[in-house]
């Protein structure tokens, strides 16, 4: 038999902000695609009108794109399976339907929602089923003239398929396993509905990737117990030979106690949830975002990558082609990842030390516009050189840097009485004239001017050093002294120390 093309899909429905768990899936179907030379697809499975979310698809896309997680064919990328919305496929499912309901294993039901909160009430842990089903009001319990009336009037119904009882799924997981279900704890799920003239879920899940030709379903454990739905779905469609293999990722977990990442827990302990910011157009909520929280996308992937999969090896930091070239299924946790949102944290600040001084030098730019700083771009290059390895965003620039670009006006109250001395501002002022008089004013020679200046009078090294650091820093931060000056230049430096000199006397 010829090998399938390796067809993968991401079917987010636009019901709001897409999750970071939802984001992990996408990057997972990526890979895999990637790996396998596949293609990866963007289909909106929009046929819930009731939970609709205006600027929800948009932002899924931006949020994709942004993280570099790109796509071969699909909603806003084109393709020869469209269209990829699951709204504009309603004359497709409609033929599936028919389908069904002629070869028997489906049926249409009739029941109202008043009607079955009546049998819940009646019934403890009522579900619709083949122990049910022949008390409700459906096309199993109606004459074929009783049904077609009924449909004529206007009544709106459901169809829900037919699953015979006590028989023994079987779903084969790459992650998993062997899955083995009972028939028996499974509903007759509705497939469609006569209101909105739309498909569930199920029926229009397995319609798209049969159609679609998707080889590998990719999707969280939260859709394992439809697995055996979906299994069944193919069989009584003639599918067996086509149906995708499944692998069903395990949950992102709260980063402490027990149960799935909710935003909750990201409003709760101060971390984002979602890729980007989200505005929510029904309430006017307001929710962070990764980007606007100042992570690198590189970051983010790296860190999403490595929650519930591991390469294999001890490796931690990884560019999307190493991510690509590792991937494996196998090597996908059975069971939910911690979320450490902390590791986040240290994956950005791996990348700020990766990335080129000059690309973290312009993002820092608008930082530095937005405290009213206009430097020259090779000035800027240099100090984020020097600064970056003390930060994990780039924003935090500004608070270890901020003295490279503004002199400051006080000077911290315990730094100054642990390091200003009384001899200090007269030996700053000789060590003024040091640096006045001397050239050329790199790093290495102006420091060996120095020492060697107050090896020959005789002076406390340390006590010059940091007298010197808290006037030209303000406080008792920042690299080494030398490197200081020779970023500031003489001229600045010399004005720093005067006036240190005559603040702090």
């Amino acid at each position: 038999m010829t090998q399938r093309k390796v067809r993968v899909r991401f079917a987010p429905s636009p019901t709001g902000a897409l999750h970071i768990g939802g984001v992990r899936t996408a990057l997972y179907n990526y890979l895999f695609a990637k790996q396998h030379g596949g293609d990866l697809i963007l289909r909106i499975e929009d046929t819930d009108s009731q939970r609709f979310v205006p600027g929800a698809e948009a932002y899924i896309i931006e949020a994709l794109t942004w993280l570099g997680i790109h796509f071969d064919e699909g909603v806003g990328f084109g393709g020869n399976y469209g269209p990829y919305r699951q709204s504009e496929r309603r004359d497709i499912y409609k033929k599936y339907v028919d389908q069904l309901l002629a070869s028997g294993h489906a049926y249409i039901a009739f029941d109202t929602p008043a009607e079955l909160e009546e049998k819940r009430k009646a019934i403890q842990n009522f579900q619709y089923d083949a122990s049910t089903r022949m008390q409700m009001r459906n096309s199993l319990t109606l004459s074929e003239d009783e049904t077609k009336a009924l449909i004529e009037s206007g009544h709106q119904y459901v169809v829900r398929v037919k699953i015979e009882p006590n028989e023994d799924i079987h779903v084969n997981d790459l992650i998993r396993g062997e899955v083995v279900i009972n028939s028996s704890i499974l509903d007759d799920k509705v497939l469609y509905k006569s209101a909105d003239q739309l498909p569930t879920y199920h029926l229009a899940n397995i319609v798209d990737d049969h159609l679609m030709e998707v080889s590998h379903v990719i999707r969280g454990e939260e859709w394992l117990p439809s697995a055996p739905l979906h299994v069944l779905l193919y069989r009584y469609f003639g599918w067996e030979e086509t149906m995708p293999q499944f692998a069903h990722l395990s949950l992102l977990l709260k980063p402490e106690g027990n149960g799935k990442l909710s935003k909750r827990d990201g409003d709760r302990l101060g971390f984002p949830v979602f890729p980007l910011e989200w505005h929510d157009p029904k309430t006017g909520d307001v929710s962070s975002g990764y980007r606007e929280s100042g992570y690198l996308p590189e970051a983010v992937v790296n860190f999403l990558a490595l929650l519930g999969w591991n390469p294999g090896n001890d490796q931690e930091v990884m560019s999307m082609d190493e991510l690509i070239k590792a991937f494996d299924l196998r090597h996908c946790s059975k069971s939910g990842a911690k979320f450490d949102y902390e590791k986040g944290k240290w994956f950005n600040h791996q990348y700020i030390q990766k990335k080129d001084n000059k690309e973290i030098a312009a993002l820092f730019m608008p930082i530095l516009k937005a405290h009213g700083v206009d430097a020259e771009p090779a000035y800027v290059e240099k100090v984020v050189g020097m600064m970056k390895d003390r930060v994990s965003f780039i924003k935090d620039l500004w608070d270890v840097a901020s003295f490279f670009f503004v002199a400051p006006t006080e000077y911290d109250e315990k730094t100054r009485k642990k390091r200003w001395k009384e001899d200090s501002a007269a030996q700053l002022t000789e060590f003024i004239e040091v640096l006045r008089e001397h050239e050329p004013f790199d790093i290495e020679s102006t420091e060996n001017a120095a020492k060697a200046w107050i090896e020959s009078k005789g002076y406390h090294l340390g006590n010059i050093m940091n007298a010197a650091r808290l006037a030209l820093v303000g406080e008792g931060k920042g690299p080494h002294i030398f490197d200081i000056t020779e970023a500031l230049g003489k001229e600045e430096s010399i004005r720093r120390i005067q006036r240190a000199i005559e603040v702090l006397k």
